[in-house]
């Protein structure tokens, strides 16, 4: 009768009930609770697996450079400008609640990724749909998608995204299809979505990696306006080499 029952709740994807009812059925200690009792744990079960399993489909959707990043391990004993209470601050992702922006600039080696991943993984623990990209990456997808005719697929996939976080900004000079395709995915997340901005370049430099002046403060203006900044600085110890024994 329990193996008919074990089998009917996972035939209809109740999994959780159906592993706690095996465990109740095998632990003695269960005997005692009433069914009321019984019928709530089983209940508080399934819920407890499927929130899981939403967390293992963000987490693997989110593509994090660092997926194990939060904001425990995060080091604030070396100097390098990070205030411990800006950053709980935004863990709690009402900034994401309000569709504002992170730009995290400082010099190779500060930790900025890692402070964008671990940012990235609270988001992630409280359902919030985030995708982690590489900013040649994303323009190379961008060329692709001109290319094959997917183009306005994937502006609306990148719109979807609840918490879209671009790393490595401005290594390279934008081309003049670069700042216009740019442009539309910063359109379509301003004031609605919200993005990180991971850069080695401090934002008064943005202009110029940009380019053309008209579309630089067009698209400037969608980044820096309601944004949160944290400045990072340089030390003598790369946080890379702290940070490697964390990944």
């Amino acid at each position: 009768m329990i193996e008919a029952t074990i089998e009917k709740l996972i035939a209809m994807k109740l999994s959780g009930m159906a592993e706690g009812l095996q465990e109740q059925m095998n632990n003695h200690a269960y005997k005692d609770l009433s069914f009321e009792e019984r019928l709530g744990i089983l209940v508080d079960k399934e819920k407890l697996s499927r929130e899981n399993r939403q967390l293992k489909i963000l987490l693997s959707h989110a593509h994090l450079r660092h997926p194990n990043a939060c904001f425990e391990d995060i080091d604030f004993r070396t100097r390098r400008g990070l205030s411990k209470d800006v950053m709980f601050k935004l863990s709690q992702n009402e900034w994401i609640r309000s569709n504002q922006n992170v730009i995290i600039v400082g010099p190779t080696g500060s930790g900025k990724t890692y402070i964008a991943c671990a940012l990235g993984n609270s988001a992630v623990r409280q359902g919030i749909h985030t995708t982690y990209v590489r900013l040649p990456r994303l323009t190379q997808e961008m060329k692709i998608a001109r290319a094959d005719g997917s183009f306005i697929k994937l502006l609306a996939r990148l719109q979807r995204i609840k918490l879209l976080i671009i790393d490595d900004w401005g290594l390279n000079s934008f081309t003049d299809e670069q700042r216009r395709d740019f442009l539309e995915i910063m359109e379509d997340r301003y004031n609605v979505r919200s993005t990180i901005i991971a850069s080695q370049f401090p934002v008064d430099t943005w202009h110029d990696i940009i380019g053309e002046p008209t579309l630089a403060d067009a698209i400037c203006d969608r980044i820096v306006h309601n944004a949160h900044k944290i400045i990072l600085k340089g030390g003598e110890d790369s946080m890379r080499k702290i940070y490697s024994g964390l990944t």
